[in-house]
């Protein structure tokens, strides 16, 4: 399964990150890179959750994040 982070600014000046696939990941940030790394934390903590408590099966996972400028 492909993961991906969607990042976008509020109107108050927040940055909100959101993983789709994932429903409830979704972080604010002060800036993007907060709200992504967030965000990406997570969802990886939401992953372990439910396979710890066995509610899914392992899978591989693809995680894709934007380049830095």
């Amino acid at each position: 399964m492909n993961f991906s982070i969607e990042c976008e600014e509020e109107v108050d000046g927040r940055w909100l990150a959101e993983v789709p696939e994932l429903p409830g990941v979704l972080c604010y940030g002060e800036s993007p890179d907060d709200a992504m790394a967030k965000a990406e934390v997570l969802a990886l903590r939401a992953i372990a959750e439910r396979l710890e408590h066995g509610e899914s099966r392992p899978f591989a996972i693809n995680i894709a994040l934007p380049l830095a400028a």
